[in-house]
């Protein structure tokens, strides 16, 4: 692989996992998240993540990548659109369900978990909406990178298909570390079954779209399911002389 290629597979595997995890014990340590707090971590994440894109784009495409092997530049037929469709409910249903499962657990992994998804999740109007945006730039950006980029250019080494699939999977999910091993792997778990669909219709829309929705499925279930919950226990954790 061309020397660029190996940067951006050593930012994708080793900056954006420390990054996150510096972000998300930052998070942690502040003593409240306001809503400006935020709202300012939605919009340097959406920013970051689209000039991230956009220069990998330009690299790829400089050393001879097309956007049809970046999986941005394919046809779509009936059962892509189907699968499409159809994948998104399921995973809006099961995505739902899995954080409502959450909301009742008191596994140490999904405690963490449930508290900083709690300091995460939307509360405001406003914060809704920037949360959407940020749902949606996640949904293109890291589906092009982990599934469009990170593919071609191992498909372009010559790495057989089940290898691929394997390293952008484990890349995607290193990138979640953020969100604990438990979080990290399922992350990776569902980069497979993205990294499947790519490669049986040689498009990004199914993962691009099936991201998007976990991700918005994940805002609205954890704001009424976990929000709520972990705002209680902080609170009865507070003596009763504070309240009265």
């Amino acid at each position: 692989m061309p020397w660029d290629f190996w940067l951006i597979f050593l930012v994708l595997g080793i900056l954006l996992p420390w990054r996150g995890h510096q972000r998300a014990r930052a998070l942690m340590a502040l003593p409240e998240v306001t809503s400006r707090n935020r709202i300012k971590l939605y919009v340097a994440t959406i920013l970051f993540q689209w000039m991230l894109t956009v220069l990998v784009a330009w690299r790829a495409l400089d050393r001879g990548l097309s956007w049809h092997d970046l999986g941005v530049e394919s046809a779509w037929d009936f059962s892509l659109l189907t699968a499409t469709a159809g994948g998104a409910l399921l995973i809006a249903v099961g995505h739902w369900a899995n954080v409502r499962r959450m909301a009742h657990s008191e596994h140490p992994n999904v405690v963490r978990l449930r508290a900083l998804g709690a300091r995460l999740f939307p509360r405001s109007a406003a914060e809704v909406a920037l949360y959407a945006a940020l749902a949606l730039t996640a949904g293109l950006c890291e589906e092009f990178l982990f599934r469009g980029f990170v593919m071609a250019a191992l498909f372009r080494a010559g790495l057989a298909a089940w290898a691929v699939v394997l390293l952008s999977s484990a890349m995607f999910g290193v990138a979640h570390l953020y969100q604990g091993k438990g979080g990290a792997a399922g992350t990776g778990i569902l980069g497979t079954i993205f990294a499947l669909a790519r490669l049986l219709y040689q498009n990004l829309l199914a993962p691009v779209v099936w991201h998007a929705v976990l991700d918005v499925v994940a805002g609205i279930a954890g704001t009424r399911y976990l929000v709520g919950k972990v705002d209680q226990a902080a609170s009865e954790e507070v003596p009763s002389e504070i309240h009265r």
